[in-house]
């Protein structure tokens, strides 16, 4: 039973902010508990050293040598780590601290103005609640989330004043970053560089904005911000407010991300491994809290249009040696199907593998 200084609370019909503002809140009610017992797996401080990092500047270098040996150690961090840091990427930091702040003031919105972006459906274009899907779920997240579609087509909330204006041009701009990383991962593949996009009709990829708050958490060895997921598109983009709490699986163990100031933290999808016959494998993260701060953090996933099939390249899967392990999957079906239910790691993922 909660104590009393954990009032219950309907996931469905209230914000993780609202309960953690609560007056003499000690403890979280049970519906929160991800873990009867402190959360003791191994963890492994990631320094700036381990974490792979892709200096932008070089990928897009005209020095063909610079160029080369980027686009090696960017194959490289998606084989062997499905994670790496972006940096020298040309966004100025006035613009990402300016979408931190604007995300802030939106979840600092009184919770009847923000219930009027909560959505029914999975697919709904703008959709704003709490934990992960808590229609479905057992354990709730210590988590508030806005999620928008912003491209295509571009759809967002018209509060705060100007946010939506900055967020329209943030977003173009992440989609040249991105862009030129998936160039650079086609040419790390053996590939022409243009062949992702032209295999998919990137032109009009899918682009999700997530807006995530977690907020102090009174026992947070107890509670989860996220469970582990792997995402569901190609290229995650993530900046966050310098409040640690990201977790990344590297060789069986935990891994503590500690952002370089002004970097994208950057995570390979489903799609991607999919597309490559598991060549480079989605990568599984999670996040965690903390009693002391409040975590932004902001979320760009870029994937194929959603009505494209992906499947593994036939460039990179050969009948006797490398059969596909993938199954074809409309990315529309895909995405549904994991919004849909609950995180489980991989286990969207499962539903599209071949097993021999």
């Amino acid at each position: 039973m909660a104590s009393p200084a954990a009032p219950l609370v309907n996931p469905a019909k209230s914000f993780i902010k609202t309960l953690a503002e609560s007056p003499n809140l000690t403890s979280i009610p049970s519906t929160y508990t991800y873990s009867t017992a402190p959360l003791t797996e191994p963890v492994v401080s990631g320094s700036e050293e381990s974490i792979p990092i892709i200096d932008f500047s070089l990928l897009t270098s005209s020095s063909p040598d610079q160029r080369s040996q980027t686009i090696h150690d960017l194959g490289k961090a998606c084989q062997d780590w499905g994670f790496f840091m972006v940096t020298n990427h040309g966004i100025p930091e006035s613009m990402m601290k300016g979408m931190i702040e604007g995300m802030e003031d939106f979840f600092n919105l009184r919770e009847e103005e923000k219930k009027e972006f909560q959505g029914k459906h999975v697919l709904d274009p703008v959709r704003c609640g709490t934990s992960f899907n808590a229609s479905v779920e057992q354990v709730f997240f210590w988590r508030d989330f806005l999620k928008v579609f912003v491209h295509p087509e571009f759809h967002f909330p018209n509060k705060p004043l100007g946010f939506s204006e900055l967020s329209h041009e943030y977003c173009k701009r992440v989609r040249e970053v991105y862009g030129e990383l998936l160039r650079g991962i086609s040419k790390s593949l053996g590939l022409e560089e243009s062949y992702i996009q032209n295999r998919l009709n990137m032109e009009d990829g899918f682009q999700i904005l997530i807006g995530n708050l977690y907020p102090p958490c009174p026992q947070p060895e107890l509670a989860m911000g996220m469970p582990p997921h792997s995402d569901h598109g190609f290229l995650t983009l993530l900046i966050e407010n310098q409040t640690g709490g990201l977790q990344i699986q590297h060789n069986h163990k935990w891994v503590n991300v500690k952002a370089i100031p002004n970097s994208f933290l950057v995570n390979t999808g489903d799609q991607l491994e999919i597309l490559t016959n598991g060549k480079y494998k989605s990568n599984v993260h999670r996040a965690t809290v903390n009693n002391k701060a409040t975590r932004i953090s902001i979320a760009l996933p870029n994937g194929p249009s959603l009505e494209d099939i992906v499947g593994p390249a036939p460039e990179l899967t050969d009948k006797e040696t490398n059969p596909p392990r993938y199954m074809p999957m409309k990315y529309k079906d895909y995405l549904e199907l994991q919004q849909g239910n609950r995180l489980d790691g991989k286990a969207c993922l499962d539903h599209v593998k071949i097993l021999k």
